[in-house]
């Protein structure tokens, strides 16, 4: 489980990085990226009903993003707020293929260190 610190959980931090934070897309989910002047990076993960009525499968795609992120969060620069947001095709991957894609949008995003 990612650290307090490092969760965006207010709603106020979520809609300042959907308005003013970066879009970027991967195989099978977006992020959005906003740079702050934190000495720690957050994160947060938006999974809608809208790909999958049933909360079970929605609540295990988020434990595997969280997972992901949690591996790769050590080598992330300090300072950002980012926010997963699911597409339909992210409910049928399994951690390793996450846990690929995660870091392959921090290194094109420039957030690895």
């Amino acid at each position: 489980m990612l650290p307090r610190i490092n969760r965006l959980i207010k709603k106020e931090d979520f809609d300042k990085a959907k308005k003013e934070g970066e879009r970027l897309q991967g195989r099978f989910f977006g992020v959005l990226i906003l740079k702050t002047k934190n000495n720690f990076s957050r994160f947060g993960f938006i999974f809608s009903t809208k790909l999958t009525k049933k909360a079970t499968q929605r609540n295990r795609t988020k434990r595997l993003f969280r997972e992901g992120v949690q591996k790769i969060s050590p080598k992330i620069q300090p300072g950002y707020d980012i926010i997963f947001l699911g597409k339909k095709d992210s409910l049928k991957k399994s951690f390793f293929e996450v846990s690929q894609e995660v870091e392959r949008i921090f290194k094109k995003a420039n957030l690895i260190k």
